[in-house]
């Protein structure tokens, strides 16, 4: 085994940070809830780098990412809550945990069968928390919509509250569709909309995409098509009437 990454410089560089008298103003100031932000945004633009194949970049985004981790865990140890090492013991723990196939006797080859035992230990562990035992328990509000709805939905399809194939969840969008289209208020058009957005992720599940991901390509797509619409028609093209945008749209669909 190669020898371990050493993180102890991190570690004494954010305690220097958070330590009263000879510190960071804005470090000391920060809490739990003020630096959760930080944390989502630096995951993104871990993914951002990804997205874009730029390694360099990626390296520098791990980075911040990890000093997200030390933060949190700097603060909780402030609090005599939990350490840094009290969080590696249980994610060290958690992954030996639910890779039994690994880390003991377990024979599984299939990696639909490791998928299927690692929600399964995850719906033991979450009973044995004792705190609610839903099978909805721990999907994270602060997820994106569309992600959650996709793992809400996952939850409950593993409870067999589910259609047996992708028919029936067609059939709901087209249901909901028309839900839409009749609803009188204001209210009752948001509820609607909600529930459109929702039978559209059912959708995207059973034919077993990531919905986040398909949406994320589309706006994707949309947005090269709109510049390339720009490029062609220059700086009027706002003032261009609907049917000649619409032919310019058509124009750059068909190079795309």
């Amino acid at each position: 085994m190669t020898n371990a990454p050493d993180i102890a410089p991190l570690v004494q560089i954010m305690e220097q940070l958070r330590t009263a008298g000879t510190g960071c103003a804005w470090d000391l100031e920060q809490t739990f809830e003020t630096i959760a932000p930080y944390t989502v945004e630096e995951a993104y633009e871990v993914a951002d780098a990804i997205e874009r194949s730029d390694m360099e970049a990626l390296k520098d985004e791990l980075g911040d990412l990890l000093l997200q981790v030390v933060f949190h865990s700097r603060m909780a140890s402030e609090q005599m809550l939990f350490g840094l090492q009290d969080v590696i013991d249980a994610i060290c723990a958690k992954m030996v945990r639910r890779h039994p196939h690994i880390f003991s006797d377990q024979a599984v080859n299939q990696s639909d069968q490791i998928v299927d035992n690692w929600e399964t230990i995850k719906e033991r562990e979450r009973a044995g928390k004792g705190t609610d035992d839903s099978i909805l328990a721990d999907v994270a509000r602060s997820l994106p919509s569309l992600l959650r709805a996709q793992k809400l939905q996952k939850r409950a399809a593993r409870a067999g509250f589910d259609w047996p194939d992708v028919e029936g969840a067609f059939d709901k969008l087209s249901e909901e569709i028309g839900e839409v289209r009749a609803a009188e208020t204001k209210d009752h058009q948001f509820e609607e909309m909600g529930d459109l957005l929702f039978a559209a992720v059912n959708i995207s599940r059973h034919l077993g995409f990531d919905a986040e991901t398909a949406l994320k390509a589309a706006n994707a797509k949309f947005e090269k098509r709109f510049r390339a619409m720009e490029d062609i028609a220059g700086k009027e093209f706002a003032e261009l009437p609907l049917n000649k945008k619409e032919a310019l749209w058509q124009q750059v669909k068909l190079k795309s």
